[in-house]
């Protein structure tokens, strides 16, 4: 008599069989809001009538009243910064200066405060590359 045991039956149910929350849009929120306020006692019926909770229009009927329902967001101002221009900045082009017998060293000090000493002989474009990284930037 093994087949005498209880054995409770079970239901698998999928998110496919599961009806879905429906989407009102505005003219059908305005619609139905304006059919509940035709007669008496018609938020019940109203609403059992298009397949709403009466929770639901009720909430809808306030939003109505306020003059909130179906109107989009006000027009309103975004802030805004203006920052001054920044001064242009016109690339400088370095002319081989002429030789000396002897080399003159330039002191260079950067924003963060180090101070850097190079012979005038260097040439710009590895000072370009070098100043960025000893900055820092």
């Amino acid at each position: 008599m093994a087949d005498d045991k209880f054995r409770p039956e079970i239901e698998v149910l999928s998110a496919a069989d599961v009806p879905r929350r429906r989407h009102w849009d505005d003219a059908e929120k305005i619609r139905i809001v304006e059919d509940s306020f035709l007669g008496r006692r018609q938020v019940s019926a109203t609403a059992r009538r298009h397949g709403v909770s009466r929770s639901l229009l009720t909430i809808w009927r306030r939003q109505y009243r306020a003059g909130e329902l179906g109107v989009d967001a006000p027009p309103a101002f975004i802030p805004l910064a203006i920052s001054p221009v920044a001064p242009a900045v016109v690339p400088v082009t370095a002319q081989q200066a002429p030789r000396d017998t002897r080399d003159v060293q330039l002191e260079i000090v950067l924003r963060n405060g180090r101070r850097l000493l190079v012979p005038s002989s260097v040439e710009p474009e590895v000072l370009a590359r070098l100043l960025p990284v000893l900055e820092g930037r």
